[in-house]
């Protein structure tokens, strides 16, 4: 028997870890991992579901960040004030993940007790 820790964004959550045996285990944490991508809603940045034995990651899947188009106003010419707004972007959405939380509804944990 292992235990299946799962990851949200780098940070291990307790509440969804379960016990498998080790030859299911594998399975399992992929399972889980799509379910739990399904469940968890979208953020303004991206965020990682990972499912991990040990220290040794098993599954992982990727929720995609919401865009926003900061050009969708510009008119054609000027390029470098459109490379300055997406920069200014991508900056924020670098500081939003490193200071954002992620809300894991009620509906993920009851996602870990269903079968298939």
């Amino acid at each position: 028997m292992v235990r299946v820790d799962f990851y949200v964004s780098g940070e291990m959550v307790d509440a969804l870890s379960i016990m498998a045996h080790r030859s299911e285990s594998q399975r399992l944490g992929r399972e889980i991992v799509d379910k739990l991508k399904e469940v968890i809603p979208r953020q303004n940045f991206q965020v990682s579901l990972q499912a991990a034995i040990g220290g040794k990651f098993i599954a992982r899947a990727d929720i995609s960040a919401y865009r926003k188009d900061v050009t969708g106003y510009l008119y054609g010419g000027d390029v470098s004030r459109k490379k300055k707004l997406l920069a200014k972007q991508a900056k924020g959405k670098k500081r939003m993940k490193r200071f954002g939380k992620v809300d894991i509804p009620s509906e993920a944990f009851t996602v870990m007790l269903k079968k298939s």
